[in-house]
């Protein structure tokens, strides 16, 4: 008898010991499909960057949420004047650097001071540009003086380049950020991963995952069996094409959700031919995007027009401007003298979107004898050639930075567009803080872009979420380029 109450005993104590050590799981393997070329979000344009250490590593004095919402974060709240040019930030105390530094408004000066300067290398400089001063306070106020009103002000502020870093680590963050989030850089393993772990001394709600590890999956083909195996938990954005893999396995999560990804046949509107309205109108005639968003996103894709998500208050339906029309194409690049066609280039990044589309879309164009030479490139390629010296024809890419249709409007961007009605709607927008009238203004920019075919504009992103069904906190929208794993927990 009092062996078996011994051996029940052991029994239950073990049952209660697996229960309780399922229960207690705090690591998370997460998978991204390309690798940051570092890890300073104030310092390059790379949505890989955030995707690892927006919220979870760096913050801002604003955030955006899941819902794409502003909401405060280093700064708990403000107060702005009566004609919308000054904004005082009241800060929180106590708050820390990962490095023991502590935060105050000392550090926002710097930050948006050092964003904003001349030789600043900010990839979005142009968030900045409205403000005149940033003044201190006290330690925990900071006033920041706008040159004119801006609508789009603190959401501006919660954009990945928008962070605040500290003047003793600001430098050294490419290699070894340092920031005041819920989670504190360990170590990266060039071409393998990336590992975050719980920060001590957060000044906020404390993480529920002690350990993430960011595991690098350039390859669709070995995303399925690393997550059926295990390895990897949760893969926030999936190929759509292995979803069919993981559909109907109770194990896991398949979460269909939005992005602000508005993908394109980015062209290059200087270089001949392409300078020419009815050649860059052609190439949208012969875009068919039916069978580019089936075969790019698993059908998954929304078409789009113009450069606006369809989740947007402001979005204008343009996709019918330019309907899928060979003869239409033949016929502009005849009138543009180039009844014959001509050859070109399309230079793709590693993304399944931009290698799957892009030979659908040489196909595409090829029909209406516009030859393209496909040239594959990894995204260090892409951000040199393309984006910073614009050597290029045609390429694709997915633009995920939230609310972005400004773009258009910089003179040294990649696309080589310019367009002074465009500006001033632009400009018009910067300074207008009414939603109705901003919702106008951009449904006025929509249509000059679409009417002046400035790229051909294919769909919009889908974010397709796959996860172990026993993780929740993970987001299902991506309305900024983020894998915010700040409220991310196993349940039992």
């Amino acid at each position: 008898m009092t062996l078996w109450k011994s051996v029940l005993a052991a029994a239950v104590l073990a049952l209660a010991s697996g229960s309780a050590a399922l229960a207690a799981r705090t690591d998370l393997v997460l998978g991204i499909p390309l690798e940051p070329p570092h890890l300073d979000p104030t310092a390059g344009a790379a949505a890989a960057i955030d995707e690892v250490l927006y919220a979870n590593v760096f913050e801002g004095l604003t955030r955006i949420g899941p819902n794409g919402e502003v909401l405060p974060d280093l700064a708990e709240s403000w107060t702005i004047s009566d004609d919308g040019k000054v904004y005082t930030f009241k800060l929180h105390t106590g708050v820390k650097f990962h490095d023991g530094t502590d935060f105050d408004a000392n550090d926002v000066k710097f930050s948006l001071d050092r964003a904003r300067a001349p030789d600043s290398v900010n990839a979005q400089k142009g968030l900045f540009a409205a403000i005149d001063s940033v003044d201190v306070v006290d330690p925990a106020t900071v006033k920041v003086t706008l040159k004119n009103p801006q609508g789009s002000f603190l959401y501006n502020l919660g954009w990945g380049d928008a962070v605040i870093v500290a003047p003793e680590s600001a430098d050294t963050n490419k290699e070894k950020p340092i920031g005041t989030g819920p989670f504190k850089f360990q170590n990266w393993a060039k071409g393998s991963s990336i590992t975050l772990v719980k920060s001590d001394n957060y000044w906020g709600q404390p993480a529920y995952l002690d350990k993430a590890e960011f595991r690098i999956v350039p390859d669709a083909a070995a995303a399925v069996p690393a997550l059926l195996s295990g390895d990897v938990q949760a893969f926030p954005f999936f190929q759509p094409d292995g979803v069919a893999q993981i559909e109907g396995d109770p194990r896991f999560k398949v979460v269909v959700g939005s992005t602000e990804g508005e993908t394109l046949l980015s062209i290059n509107n200087k270089k001949p031919p392409f300078d020419q309205l009815k050649v860059r109108q052609a190439i949208s005639y012969a875009l068919d995007r039916k069978a580019i968003i089936d075969g790019a996103s698993n059908g998954l894709g929304v078409p789009i027009g113009s450069h606006q998500s369809p989740a947007s208050k402001a979005y204008i339906d343009l996709t019918g401007e330019y309907p899928h029309d060979v003869a239409k194409a033949k016929e502009l690049l005849k009138e543009a003298g180039l009844e014959n066609g001509f050859k070109a280039t399309l230079k793709l990044p590693p993304p399944s979107y931009a290698r799957l589309g892009g030979e659908i879309i040489a196909s595409e164009l090829r029909e209406v004898g516009i030859d393209l030479e496909i040239i594959p490139v990894e995204w260090a390629q892409w951000l040199d050639q393309v984006f910073t010296k614009k050597d290029y024809d045609l390429t694709i890419v997915s633009h995920t930075e939230p609310n972005d249709i400004a773009i258009y409007s910089r003179p040294d961007y990649y696309f080589n567009y310019q367009n002074p009605k465009f500006n001033e709607v632009i400009k018009e927008l910067d300074v207008t803080s009414d939603e109705a009238k901003r919702i106008e203004l951009l449904k006025q920019a929509q249509k000059i872009l679409a009417d002046d075919a400035v790229v051909g504009f294919l769909f919009e992103l889908p974010k397709v979420g796959v996860w172990d069904a026993k993780l929740s906190g993970l987001w299902e929208n991506a309305p900024i380029q983020a894998n915010d794993i700040t409220k991310v927990k196993w349940n039992d």
